[in-house]
């Protein structure tokens, strides 16, 4: 009786779903073997759809009368009330822009015949010149510094050590253990400085891990665990850093920094960013417009970029008010965790953005037009820029990698150009 009711719902219903109308989830993944199969290898038919068209006329509200910036950001050029003109329509990705996780563990066996990428970019613009092997697997690479007019990388990472590149070679020349994790690295002149120590710097007063380092009027600051800024002063005399100032005002830790125009830029985990005055070190006045982590902050010509966990980059820019105010919003359909910036081969500035899927995206700036996409085993949490179109990546797998404007001459793929 309980079969022939189970029967009798069935073909009430239409006969159930027969096995040529499901989708094989081991072809889909690239590993079946079942031959002949009775799941379909290819996907189930769309429905019909009306095709869109973003180039039509798109209803627009008018711009909140307080923000006068002009604004030419965005590829529908402009912002409405902080937020992209546009649909913001994007083309659905099809398996050939996904990259292969068999792939990346080396164990893919279909080869070319393989339907996933089996490379860690798409893009024609910019290339990969090499991989650096030598921080500790899974353990994140936290910071990168290229010295100007160095021959050598600096990397430091989770695994508590500071590797020093040979940038010719692409070998690792120096590992400095330093007995803990290592929370950012950065460069002036020759030096090369970490969150705590190395061979050339001690600095005390930490107050916790250090997330951030940044330079600006004679003057080292960095952003702590415990929401403070330590400030140190450059002393001639002894050609070294003497503690100077605490700034206090965040409600939790400072995970990013950037000095531009005599203006110290932080960026919390309380969701804000405080800008403040060089000159007096006193904060002039709050941004509250994220609402999760603010990663990283940039200054890029008069403008602020910055970045969160709330899947969005802001620009900002100085109204008639005086203050800085949101003149584009850019979304992401992941959270965002570093920035930096670069020109191309033709000078052009370029936009160069981790997100926690595991990619970076590079966008043209102002357009935000994107060049191109690249692939990680993990978060890339660290990204370097250097002259002559190179930049570095590092991720949460102790991966370095090294990339560059294919525009320009390019040298041997192992050989890493100053």
């Amino acid at each position: 009786m309980g079969i022939d009711n189970r029967k009798r719902i069935l073909n009430r219903s239409g006969g159930g779903v027969p096995t040529g109308d499901i989708v094989c989830r081991h072809w889909r993944a690239g590993r079946c073997t079942s031959n002949p199969c009775q799941y379909r290898h290819s996907q189930l038919p769309q429905p019909n759809q009306r095709n869109f068209s973003v180039s039509g006329s798109i209803p627009q509200r008018k711009p909140n009368t307080y923000n006068r910036v002009p604004s030419k950001w965005g590829s529908q050029g402009g912002a409405v009330n902080g937020r992209p003109k546009g649909t913001g329509f994007k083309a659905p990705l099809n398996t050939r822009d996904k990259i292969c996780k068999y792939w990346m563990d080396g164990k893919c066996s279909y080869g070319e015949r393989c339907k996933f990428l089996h490379q860690w970019f798409v893009s024609d613009d910019f290339t990969m010149l090499a991989q650096l092997a030598g921080h500790e697997k899974e353990k994140v690479i936290s910071g990168i510094a290229k010295p100007m007019g160095s021959d050598k990388l600096y990397s430091g990472g989770k695994d508590g050590t500071v590797r020093v590149w040979d940038c010719q070679t692409g070998k690792c020349v120096t590992v400095i253990n330093l007995g803990s994790e290592v929370g950012c690295v950065i460069s002036e002149d020759p030096w090369a400085w970490n969150t705590r120590t190395n061979s050339e710097l001690s600095l005390g007063g930490s107050s916790g891990q250090v997330y951030a380092l940044a330079l600006g009027n004679e003057m080292l600051f960095a952003g702590t665990q415990d929401g403070k800024i330590l400030v140190w002063k450059f002393v001639a005399a002894t050609n070294g850093f003497e503690p100077a100032a605490a700034l206090q005002g965040h409600s939790a830790s400072v995970v990013t920094l950037v000095v531009g125009a005599n203006i110290l830029y932080t960026g919390s985990v309380d969701n804000t960013i405080r800008v403040w005055r060089l000159e007096t070190l006193q904060c002039i006045y709050t941004l509250t417009d994220h609402t999760s982590v603010v990663m990283s902050v940039l200054c890029w010509d008069q403008f602020l970029l910055s970045c969160s966990l709330d899947k969005t980059i802001k620009v900002w820019a100085v109204t008639e008010t005086g203050k800085l105010e949101v003149t584009y919003t850019h979304e992401e359909e992941h959270g965002l965790l570093a920035l930096s910036g670069m020109p191309d081969a033709q000078g052009k500035p370029v936009l160069i953005c981790s997100c926690n899927d595991n990619t970076v995206r590079l966008y043209d700036l102002p357009s935000f037009k994107e060049r191109g996409k690249i692939y990680a085993k993990e978060e890339i949490r660290a990204i370097q820029t250097a002259p002559g179109g190179l930049f570095f990546t590092g991720d949460g797998n102790g991966d370095l990698k090294v990339w560059k404007w294919t525009e320009q001459s390019l040298a041997a793929a192992a050989t890493i150009q100053q």
